[in-house]
C-alpha cells in the first residue's frame, strides 16, 4: 500500500472473534483508511477474514456517540461528562446506602481489552463492595471453562492453532469454523487438502463437511450420546492408550461401566446418526497417531453443555489425545476476549486465573493491593441478575460493550428486568437496544481506539494499540470505569492500561511473566513464568488438577430442555454468518461489507414443501414464548426437522424465541434447542416481534 494515503500505522488485534488475528490499521485524518493483516501474526499468519479487513467504516458512523446522554423524560438529552460522572455516582452511592452493595452488580465486555474488564472488576469488588459482575462468557462458553477446570485443570485450549498443521484427524463438533472462525476454517481446509481427515458433527451440513472424511447430522441436543458412542466404540474395540489411562488419569473404570450402554445401535436410537457411522468416526479418531478436538457455542449452548465438554475431555484422555503436538483440545470462543474477560475475574465466584473468591488467601491478598475489605461471598450470575431486578432485589446495573437486550435469551424476561430497575448506565459506541432502558448512556470506545491487550481462543496474551482516538467527546472504557472509580472514592492508582497489566500480573502466579515489553509482537500463551516462559501446549505433564491427574467424568446422557411435540413440531438452531458479528453493531454499520441486510431462517426442503413456503416467503416462526417474522432460505444444508437462523438484526430480534432453559452447572442458555411452529405469512404491513401471551 503506499504510504501517501496514510499518515499513521499501527500493529493491533482484531477485536471480532476468538482466533486474535493480528493487524496492520493504517489511518489517514484522524480515520481508518485499511486494514490488512500482519505477516507475523502467530494466530493468523497474514490472513484475515471480510469482517477484520474490511468492517471498520463503523469507528466513524454518523450514529457513533459522541457526548454522554442522560434520560429526561421518555428521552434523552446531551449533557457534560462531569453532570454524567456525577449523576452516577451520586445514584450508585444512594442505592448502596439504602440497599447495600449487593442491590448493584455490573457486566464486563468480552468486545474490551483484559484492562477493561479487569477495571470493571475492581470496581465493582472494591468500590461497590459485591461480586455481582459477570460477561457474556456466560451465555457462550461458561460450560468449557467450568468442564475443562474439572477434566484437566485449567480453563483454556490445551493446544495452539498450529495444532491443526499437525494433526491427522480434526474432529468438529457444534462448531462452523468457516463461518464463525474464518481464518480457522480456512487452516482446517487447507489441511484436510493436505491430508487431514476432517469429522464434522452438527445438525447443519457446514461449509467444511465438504471437505469431510466423513460428517454426522445428530439430532440437536443429543451431542452426549455422540460423544458416549464414540467412546464405546474407543473402548470396545481397543483404541485407548492403557498407558496413558493407567499413569495419567483417574476414574476410567466408572466411565468403562456406563458405556456399556452406549453402543452404536442405541446411539442411532437417540441420535439418527446410523450405527456405522458412529463406529466409522470412532475408528478415523481412535487410530489417527495424533487427534484435535475443536467445538463451539452448538456444543456450550445446551442444558448439559458442560457435560458435553467433559465427554469431550473423556475422548481425548482415553487415546491419550492431550498434552501432544497436534492433540489438542480447542473451543472456538465467541467474541475476541471472551477467554480474557474471564481470565481477568469478571466473573461473580473468582478473581483472576479462576481462583475463588471464597479461598481466604486469595481474598487477603487482593484485600492487600486494593487496600478495601472484599466480600467472599460468590455474585449474581447474568441470568440471576435479571430475576433480581424483576423480584426488586437488584436495583442498579452498570453494563458496558453488551447489548444484553439483544443477544440475552428470553427477550422479555430481559426487557422487563431493566425497566425494572431504579438506575441503570450504559457505556457503549452505539445506541442500541439496550441503551433504550438507559438512565445514563456513556460514550465509549472500540477496538481500533484503545491500548491494552486481548487473550484470544489459544490462551494467547496479544497487544491491542489505538490507530485512532474514540469519536468527539467520546472516551476510553479504560478512563471511564477508573474515573468513575475513584468518584466512588475507590482510587486505582493506575495512569495507563499497561499498570492495570502489572498489577495483573504481580497478583496472579499464572500471568506473572506477562509484561507489555515481553508481549512483542507475538504475544504469550499462558500459563508464563516470572521470566516470560510461556506454556504453548498444557499438560505435557502433569495435569493441573489437585492430584495432578486427569479426570474422567461417567456422565449419561440426558434429554435437552426442550423438544419437538404436535404443536412445535421442528426444532430451531441458532448462530451466526460469515459477514455479521453478534449483535451486528459494528457490522451492520460498515457499508463496504453489506453482504447480507437481513436473519433468514434456513428450511430444508422437505420442510418447506409440507408448509407450502417457497424461497423468500415471509414465514412466522413461534415458540412457547415469543414470536417472530423471517425470509425463508430453503436448503438442503439444514436436516428435515430442524430450521436455523441467525441473530445480527435487531429488528429480527431472535431471541424472543429463546426460553430460560439453560446449562445445569453454569446457566449458559440453550440456545441451540427450541422448539418452534413455522408457517407461511401472508403479506402484510411491518410487523413488530411480540412476545406470545399464554
Amino acid at each position: 500500500m503506499s504510504a501517501e494515503r496514510f499518515d499513521h500505522e499501527v500493529t493491533t488485534t482484531c477485536g471480532y472473534c476468538g482466533v486474535g488475528c493480528r493487524l496492520e490499521a493504517h489511518a489517514a485524518g484522524g480515520r481508518i483508511v485499511s486494514i490488512s493483516p500482519a505477516l507475523d501474526g502467530p494466530a493468523n499468519e497474514g490472513h484475515t477474514c471480510l469482517k477484520g479487513r474490511f468492517a471498520h467504516q463503523f469507528t466513524r458512523s454518523r450514529d457513533r456517540l459522541t457526548s454522554p446522554l442522560i434520560r429526561e423524560g421518555d428521552g434523552f438529552r446531551v449533557a457534560s461528562w462531569a453532570e454524567a460522572y456525577a449523576r452516577i455516582a451520586s445514584e450508585l452511592t444512594r442505592i448502596k446506602q439504602r440497599y447495600g452493595p449487593d442491590a448493584i452488580a455490573g457486566l464486563a465486555s468480552s468486545r474490551a481489552t483484559n484492562e477493561d474488564c479487569y477495571a470493571m472488576a475492581r470496581l465493582m469488588r472494591a468500590a461497590i463492595g459485591t461480586n455481582n459482575i459477570d460477561n457474556c462468557s456466560r451465555v457462550c462458553h461458561s460450560p468449557t471453562s467450568y468442564a475443562m477446570r474439572r477434566s484437566f485443570g485449567l480453563s483454556g485450549a490445551t493446544g495452539s492453532f498450529t495444532d491443526i498443521d499437525h494433526c491427522d484427524v480434526a474432529l468438529l463438533i457444534g462448531v462452523n469454523p468457516t463461518q464463525g472462525h474464518p481464518v480457522v476454517g480456512a487452516r482446517l481446509k487447507q489441511a484436510a487438502l493436505r491430508g487431514c481427515r476432517l469429522i464434522t458433527i452438527d445438525p447443519r451440513r457446514i461449509e467444511l463437511s465438504d471437505y469431510a472424511a466423513l460428517h454426522l447430522a445428530p439430532r440437536p441436543g443429543t451431542n452426549a450420546a455422540v460423544v458416549l458412542g464414540l467412546c464405546h466404540v474407543v473402548a470396545r474395540d481397543g483404541l485407548i492408550d492403557s498407558g496413558f489411562i493407567a499413569e495419567r488419569t483417574s476414574g476410567y473404570a466408572e466411565l468403562e461401566t456406563l458405556l456399556d450402554a452406549y453402543s452404536p445401535a442405541a446411539v442411532e436410537e437417540i441420535t439418527g446418526i446410523p450405527a456405522a457411522d458412529i463406529e466409522r468416526a470412532a475408528h478415523l479418531y481412535g487410530e489417527a497417531d495424533a487427534a484435535s478436538l475443536l467445538w463451539g457455542l452448538g456444543v456450550t449452548e445446551h442444558r448439559y453443555g458442560s457435560e458435553v465438554v467433559q465427554l469431550l475431555g473423556n475422548l481425548a484422555l482415553m487415546t491419550g489425545n492431550v498434552g501432544r503436538d497436534g492433540a489438542a483440545l480447542l473451543p472456538l470462543r465467541g467474541q475476541n476476549n471472551v477467554q480474557g474477560s474471564s481470565d481477568m475475574g469478571a466473573l461473580p465466584d473468582t478473581y483472576t486465573a479462576y481462583r475463588s473468591v471464597a479461598d481466604e488467601s486469595t481474598a487477603q491478598r487482593f484485600e492487600e493491593a486494593w487496600g478495601v475489605p472484599l466480600s467472599r461471598r460468590p455474585g449474581l450470575r447474568i441470568p440471576e441478575m435479571f430475576d433480581a431486578a424483576i423480584a426488586g432485589e437488584l436495583k442498579a446495573m452498570y453494563v458496558f460493550g453488551e447489548d444484553i437486550a439483544q443477544t440475552d435469551p428470553d427477550t422479555a424476561h430481559v426487557q422487563a428486568a431493566l425497566e425494572n430497575l431504579e438506575f441503570f448506565v450504559c457505556q457503549e459506541i452505539f445506541e442500541n437496544e439496550t441503551t433504550r432502558y438507559a438512565d445514563v448512556i456513556l460514550p465509549a470506545s472500540s477496538f481500533l481506539e484503545k491500548t491494552g491487550t486481548f487473550i484470544n481462543a489459544e490462551r494467547r496474551f496479544q497487544v491491542v494499540e489505538p490507530a485512532i482516538d474514540p469519536p468527539g467527546g467520546a472516551k476510553t472504557d479504560f478512563e471511564i470505569i477508573t474515573t468513575i472509580s475513584r468518584m466512588l472514592g475507590h482510587d486505582m492508582g493506575w495512569a495507563t492500561p499497561w499498570d492495570a497489566l502489572d498489577e495483573v500480573a504481580r497478583l496472579t502466579p499464572h500471568y506473572a511473566g506477562v509484561s507489555r515489553e515481553r508481549l512483542g509482537r507475538r504475544g504469550l500463551q499462558w500459563p508464563v513464568s516470572p521470566d516470560g516462559v510461556d506454556s504453548p501446549t498444557l499438560y505435557r505433564t502433569p495435569f493441573e488438577t489437585a492430584d495432578g491427574l486427569g479426570h474422567f467424568a461417567a456422565l449419561p446422557y440426558k434429554a435437552p430442555g426442550d423438544a419437538p411435540d404436535d404443536e412445535f413440531p421442528l426444532v430451531l438452531v441458532t448462530g451466526r454468518v460469515l459477514q455479521h458479528y453478534n449483535a451486528g453493531t459494528m457490522t451492520r454499520r460498515t457499508g463496504n461489507i453489506e453482504l447480507v441486510d437481513q436473519d433468514r431462517l434456513e428450511i430444508h426442503p422437505d420442510d418447506a414443501a409440507r408448509l407450502w413456503i417457497g424461497d423468500g416467503d415471509t414465514v412466522s416462526v413461534r415458540s412457547r414464548v415469543g414470536r417472530t417474522e423471517l425470509r425463508a432460505t430453503v436448503t438442503d444444508r439444514i436436516e428435515p426437522g430442524h430450521v436455523f437462523t441467525s441473530f445480527h438484526f435487531p429488528q429480527t430480534r431472535t431471541n424472543l424465541l429463546i426460553g430460560q432453559s439453560s446449562d445445569i452447572n453454569t446457566a449458559c442458555p440453550e440456545y441451540k434447542v427450541v422448539a418452534v411452529d413455522v408457517r407461511p405469512v401472508s403479506e402484510r404491513p411491518a410487523f413488530t416481534p411480540e412476545l406470545v401471551v399464554a
